[in-house]
């Protein structure tokens, strides 16, 4: 139960910590589009993400997929690009673009999960099973996520509600903004 703890808080912190920048500003971006009625969706956006992150996470542990580093460092804030950039340019498309959503959290998931693949790899080599701390990890990325979620989902009430914010303008300033940070990002990584 240790481990499984240990593990746990891991994958808490991967998505908590203020070293988490890029997958907050990931998990910012990809919600963007919703309203904090649509939770149930934005659930199964999350866990979409969290698969995909789990997918790349166990082939690296298990030495299955290997990517560079640089490569990896550069293309999770290009993912972050890519879903902000989406966001501003199906702007009057909502739904098609929540459907989008889901895919893009899935695929650009398994990019994620490469970027913490090199320290799962050292510490799981040494377990005689990945079950137990790939299932802790994920379960704590998983619970960190709708932690950051509801946090958002809260501001965007208050937002709306409070200050009446036009959605409009909310997603085109946060998707923007995300755009902004995650092209420097992936601007300052680049493996060439």
């Amino acid at each position: 139960m240790q481990d499984f703890i240990f593990y746990l808080k891991l994958g808490w912190e991967h998505i908590i910590s203020l070293d988490a920048l890029d997958h907050q500003l990931f998990i910012l971006a990809l919600i963007a589009v919703y309203a904090y009625n649509d939770f149930k969706k934005i659930l199964i956006l999350v866990t979409a993400f969290t698969i995909g992150h789990s997918i790349t996470l166990a082939l690296s542990s298990i030495d299955v997929l290997r990517v560079p580093s640089k490569w990896v460092e550069f293309l999770i804030p290009l993912t972050i690009v890519i879903t902000a950039l989406d966001n501003i340019l199906m702007k009057g498309k909502q739904n098609n673009l929540m459907k989008v959503n889901y895919y893009l959290a899935l695929i650009f998931g398994l990019i994620h999960g490469m970027g913490f693949a090199n320290t799962a790899r050292m510490m799981i080599a040494k377990e005689q099973s990945l079950f137990v701390p790939l299932l802790g990890f994920n379960i704590g990325l998983e619970l960190g996520q709708i932690v950051l979620v509801i946090v958002i989902l809260v501001i965007l009430f208050f937002l709306l509600k409070l200050f009446k914010v036009n959605r409009k303008d909310w997603i085109l300033f946060i998707s923007s903004a995300v755009f902004a940070l995650s092209l420097k990002m992936t601007l300052e990584r680049w493996p060439f």
